[in-house]
């Protein structure tokens, strides 16, 4: 028995051999799990949970595709897993529709949960990178309840082509931005967990896996990113008995 973590697979019909990996893992690698943590990004875009309305109909394929993943973890959720879902930058519209057909329960970013006897922090790992303004400023506006309402309230056409400009002025912006500028805010990261009053954080995001050492409060600390999913092979943190979280590739 064991708690898996995951982020950042990005999922779309046009990868269809991440959809596949996904799908094989969790037959043989999350069967049986305790629980499953899915801490944002889970698919490459969201634009509401009514997308589920055009299943057999959306020419995008992106309908069927994420009624394909929601059964597959429903599977898994009644078979005694239990699953939790954080939202990403990507999926930020995902709601409780979605969640409800997975079988999953949607999680707050932050959230700070018990793995083992080890308080721990999960995160997204967006709202870290304090030193990309412009990105922080379309969080800010992407969070708003009223932002929210207003996009879903348009037609689930219009949604779609929103997200595709999106994404694509998101990849031009950037393509012009130092590397540092997308990864954490070191400061930034022991503010917060010192805030939450933990000494290991785990998040995604910026497509990075490792685990890093540091100091919060003067307590040796952790921070344990996960990496993104890529055709042929993925990345997890496997938690067992032992409550120490290990980060792999799978």
């Amino acid at each position: 028995m064991a708690t898996l973590l995951i982020s950042d697979l990005h999922l779309h019909p046009g990868a269809p051999a991440i959809t596949e990996g996904f799908l094989h893992w969790l037959e043989v690698r999350a069967r049986g799990a305790d629980a499953l943590y899915i801490l944002g990004d889970f698919f490459e875009a969201w634009i509401g949970d009514d997308l589920l309305d055009l299943v057999g109909v959306d020419p995008t394929g992106n309908a069927d595709l994420a009624a394909h993943i929601a059964k597959a973890l429903r599977r898994l959720a009644d078979a005694g897993t239990a699953i939790y879902l954080m939202h990403g930058n990507r999926d930020f519209l995902l709601g409780e529709r979605f969640a409800r057909e997975a079988g999953a329960t949607l999680l707050p970013d932050p959230s700070l949960i018990r793995l083992g006897d080890t308080p721990v922090l999960l995160m997204h790992g967006d709202s870290l990178c304090t030193r990309d303004t412009a990105y922080q400023d379309f969080r800010a506006q992407a969070r708003d309840p009223q932002w929210q309402e207003q996009v879903l309230s348009m037609p689930i056409q219009e949604r779609i082509a929103m997200a595709r400009q999106l994404r694509e002025q998101s990849g031009e912006a950037n393509s012009n931005k130092a590397e540092d500028i997308m990864d954490v805010t070191p400061e930034e990261v022991v503010e917060t967990m010192a805030t939450h009053g933990v000494t290991t954080l785990i998040h995604g995001h910026t497509h990075r896996p490792a685990v890093h050492d540091l100091e919060v409060d003067g307590q040796p600390a952790r921070r344990i990113v996960l990496g993104d999913w890529q055709p042929g092979q993925g990345w997890e943190i496997v938690v067992e008995d032992d409550g120490e979280p290990k980060l792999k590739a799978c």
